[in-house]
């Protein structure tokens, strides 16, 4: 068989010194791959170390004293309204409202002040 007696021949010298280059070159890039994917590791490592579990934030204003009854108020809605939903964010509520002619509107209430501080109606259509 001819292919047999083929592995069996020494390389050429050129192509010998092309197939260790080769090599070379593939043993530097898998390393600094390695490197890469290691700093990455190391890097997503230390962020999850230095995250603190978050507490939950009391609305500034909001907490009551000590051994006294929780805040409470009363937000004045449009008669007829229906609360779709509602988002907090610091101490303003924004309180998603459905209207009784229709309409949707979304109110922002300031809970350390206690008053409403805004509303902005949503309007679809041209």
């Amino acid at each position: 068989m001819a292919s047999d007696d083929d592995e069996d021949k020494p390389l050429d010298p050129a192509v010998e010194r092309v197939r260790r280059r080769l090599a070379r070159f593939m043993v530097i890039n898998l390393g600094i791959l390695f490197l890469a994917v290691m700093a990455v590791v190391v890097a997503i490592v230390y962020k999850l170390n230095q995250l603190q579990p978050s507490q939950p934030r009391v609305a500034q204003g909001m907490q009551p004293p000590s051994g006294e009854a929780p805040v409470e108020a009363r937000i004045a809605l449009p008669a007829g309204s229906r609360l779709n939903g509602h988002q907090l964010s610091g101490d303003r509520l924004s309180l998603d409202v459905a209207l009784a002619d229709g309409g949707r509107a979304i109110f922002v209430y300031d809970m350390a002040e206690r008053r409403m501080v805004g509303r902005f109606d949503i309007a679809v259509g041209p």
